[in-house]
């Protein structure tokens, strides 16, 4: 296959998730109607994860250190030869028919450099949770609110973010998602909501996102601590800031949040997701 056949590339930064790699590639290995690549930067896993994604033949494995999950999707991201860029977290699936959907919607959206749709959330087991509905990109809200828009069913265009030196900011270690979106906002890029559902996010409580809450020792509390400063570092520089105190901003970040927690709840009522009809 050329270069330019290949429509879609899918990233995964992968290190001891034995327990649910195959179901993330077998969401990917089922993919029909598109032609697409599937890079694999794995940092060493002892698990047995490794022996199940040799496995998987639409795979390309490339097994190394890496300074973090960032790091190794940027890898990924330099390395991609698709129109269309995702990534696709190990413990997560796509929907059946997600790919070709993509595919035909960014046909008809020449102007897009973004495409993201809706999600599920499932549990550890894979048992579905809930749907989490999105709408048309508010550049503030992503700000404020937080990263509303889920990573494992967004897809950029290469041509204007990734060939343009638009990468991770590899000092992001929790939410690099949320500062990459305010980012690629901040210069102009266009957000585009199609309204499928086109993946599964798994909760199962060792999420980058989850795993520093509730926990009780000195480090997880300074762990959880340098997490939260990294959505106040993107509320700073990419949002509102009134004042020169700290404290009188965090105070302003409350009554911003529960407004676009407000209008969030609004929007979803106007914007229903579909499941994909293949």
């Amino acid at each position: 296959m050329e270069d330019n056949d290949i429509n879609i590339t899918i990233v995964t930064a992968s290190y001891n998730y034995v327990e649910y790699v195959r179901e993330m590639l077998d969401s990917v290995a089922s993919q029909e109607g598109v032609s697409f690549e599937h890079l694999i930067f794995d940092a060493g896993s002892t698990d047995g994860t490794l022996d199940i994604i040799k496995e998987y033949k639409h795979v390309k494995l490339v097994t190394e250190p890496d300074n973090g999950m960032s790091d190794a999707i940027n890898k990924g991201f330099r390395a991609a030869k698709g129109e269309w860029v995702m990534w696709l977290n190990t413990d997560d699936r796509l929907k059946p028919g997600a790919l070709l959907a993509v595919k035909k919607f960014a046909e008809k959206s020449p102007k897009s450099d973004i495409i993201y749709g809706a999600w599920d959330f499932v549990n550890g087991a894979g048992n579905y949770q809930r749907t989490v509905g999105i709408f048309p990109f508010k550049k503030l809200m992503i700000a404020h609110l937080g990263c509303y828009i889920g990573s494992t069913s967004t897809f950029f265009r290469k041509a204007t973010i990734l060939d343009e030196g638009h990468f991770l900011n590899e000092r992001f270690k929790c939410v690099m998602d949320g500062e990459y979106y305010n980012r690629l906002a901040s210069v102009g890029k266009n957000f585009t909501y199609i309204p499928l559902i086109l993946a599964d996010f798994r909760m199962h409580g060792e999420n980058i996102s989850q795993k520093h809450f509730n926990k009780d020792s000195i480090d997880e509390k300074l762990s959880l601590q340098l997490h939260l400063a990294e959505s106040r570092a993107i509320r700073r520089f990419y949002g509102w800031t009134f004042f020169k105190n700290d404290h009188l901003n965090c105070a302003v970040d409350c009554v911003l949040f529960y407004i676009f927690r407000a209008v969030r709840i609004i929007l979803r009522l106007f914007y229903k997701p579909k499941t994909i009809v293949k």
